[in-house]
């Protein structure tokens, strides 16, 4: 996991990411995506499950094309394409789905481990994804969502803090609010860290994300809203931040159209 001042948590399971678990280990765990419920298959067929080379999920993602998926650059900041391999098509990470190893990472210039800034990265993948009902790629949200409710998250993260990862993917509804809500319930440090291009997320006490949901989509209208990114460990009543896609969208786009 990787802390930084204040409590501020980055939602990725930094340590798995060179080791971790081994995926027999999750046979018999059970839970919730704090406060969430088991996807069903084909509801979210862009998810994706960033694994390290020993098959330790540390990281989600989504499918934007046939051969890029969209992540957070806290999570791939330092990876190899030899210890970053992209699991689609399952809703469990002890079975199913396809393995495709990576060939290119690229993060945002622009991100800072120490602000947060552009936490947005695209990892290409060596064999190209063919789409079903269960591997499909997310539109990519063109326009500014300041607030609306019903949005869904989606992911592995652990289901408590501290806690473990569910076996099965999670998912919870929750609402997006404005920039000035999600700055005035945070500290000024914090606050600091909610830029004008991150979306922010809000639900009860006991439901949002947790580690291991890092580089996962919000998602609203079947669009991609945001990745997420960081928040205040976990589900404990402060918004979760997301880099916003539509403000990244154009750099997204130019890096993945090859």
């Amino acid at each position: 996991m990787s802390r930084l001042s204040l409590a501020v948590l980055l939602f990725g399971l930094v340590g798995a990411a060179f080791g971790g678990v081994l995926p027999d280990q999750y046979a018999d765990w059970e839970g919730f995506i704090v406060g969430g419920s088991n996807a069903n298959a084909g509801q979210f067929p862009y998810q994706v499950s960033l694994r390290s080379a020993a098959n330790a999920h540390f990281c989600g993602g989504s499918i934007i094309n046939n051969n890029w998926v969209l992540s957070a650059a806290h999570c791939t900041v330092g990876r190899t394409t030899a210890n970053t391999i992209v699991v689609v098509g399952t809703l469990l990470l002890n079975a199913g789905g396809e393995r495709h190893p990576s060939s290119q990472i690229i993060n945002h210039p622009g991100y800072s481990a120490l602000t947060l800034a552009n936490d947005v990265s695209v990892v290409r993948v060596a064999t190209p994804f063919v789409f079903t009902s269960t591997v499909a790629p997310v539109a990519l949200e063109q326009n500014f969502v300041d607030s609306a409710t019903n949005a869904q998250a989606s992911g592995w993260g652990q289901t408590s803090n501290p806690g473990s990862l569910p076996n099965h993917m999670q998912w919870v509804n929750v609402n997006i609010i404005t920039l000035a809500e999600c700055r005035s319930r945070h500290n000024v440090v914090n606050a600091a860290r909610v830029h004008d291009n991150t979306i922010c997320s809000s639900s009860p006490t006991g439901i949002g994300m947790c580690m291991g949901d890092s580089g996962g989509p919000l998602s609203h209208d079947g669009r991609q809203q945001g990745i997420v990114s960081w928040g205040i460990a976990c589900a404990q009543g402060f918004p979760d931040v997301f880099a916003r896609v539509s403000s990244h969208r154009a750099w997204i786009l130019e890096n993945t159209a090859n």
